[in-house]
């Protein structure tokens, strides 16, 4: 049997359909003396998004949508989640630092999430690629909740939220992409990605969007 389509951003984002990805907001990538700052990326955008982001993170949990925060783990010290594929890459693209040093290693500092937390109600996904879905459970979370659409949030942009959305749009999710509660490390980047995530692989919005659809859900619940 055939689902309805949601086909305007109220039914999208509604909260019986609706899941909020926090994607590595996470001191390794978001605070000084993280990794990206070790590697000189500017943190402006990043750190810039976080008022936003808090801010729509407590909407999401107030219209009971839920919540799931993505972390990254990489490299530790006993454990190398990168392939030589991985490392290859790094080492001639980018020189990256986790080339040689553990990024967001559990119950460090550097994994710890950035500025914004998860409560007990939340979700956590730990992931050891780009993509959240990439041999993690979030796929099965997502559909015993009956979640339909993806409302993304993170960082960065154009690396981990962005390969997160395209693997949800391929699994058959809604993609809510936000503009101003996702962040990268240049202008260019963050405007490339939703240039393309707009085209082909989802809807781009802003976060009061977001909430001004979760407000109106409400009333109109609070009048039936």
């Amino acid at each position: 049997m055939a689902r309805d389509t949601l086909d305007t951003l109220a039914k999208k984002v509604d909260p019986n359909n609706a899941a909020l990805l926090v994607v590595d907001v996470q001191n390794d990538f978001a605070a000084e003396g993280g990794m990206m700052d070790r590697e000189g990326n500017d943190l402006s955008m990043s750190q810039g998004i976080i008022p936003r982001l808090e801010q729509l993170i407590d909407e999401a949990r107030e219209a009971d949508v839920p919540v799931i925060f993505i972390r990254n783990v990489y490299n530790t010290d006993a454990n190398w989640y990168l392939s030589d594929v991985w490392l290859e890459q790094a080492a001639r693209a980018r020189q990256g630092s986790y080339v040689i040093h553990s990024v967001c290693a559990p119950d460090s500092w550097a994994g710890d999430f950035y500025k914004v937390r998860p409560t007990e109600k939340d979700v956590i996904v730990t992931k050891h690629r780009f993509s959240a879905f990439q041999d993690t459970d979030l796929d099965l979370i997502l559909r015993s909740r009956g979640v339909r659409t993806l409302i993304m949030t993170g960082i960065a942009t154009n690396v981990c939220v962005e390969s997160t959305a395209r693997d949800g749009f391929f699994r058959d999710y809604y993609i809510a992409f936000t503009s101003d509660c996702t962040a990268t490390f240049s202008k260019e980047d963050h405007e490339g990605t939703l240039k393309n995530i707009r085209r082909f692989f989802g809807e781009v919005v802003s976060a009061d969007e977001v909430a001004s659809c979760w407000k109106t859900a409400a009333v109109k619940a609070e009048t039936v």
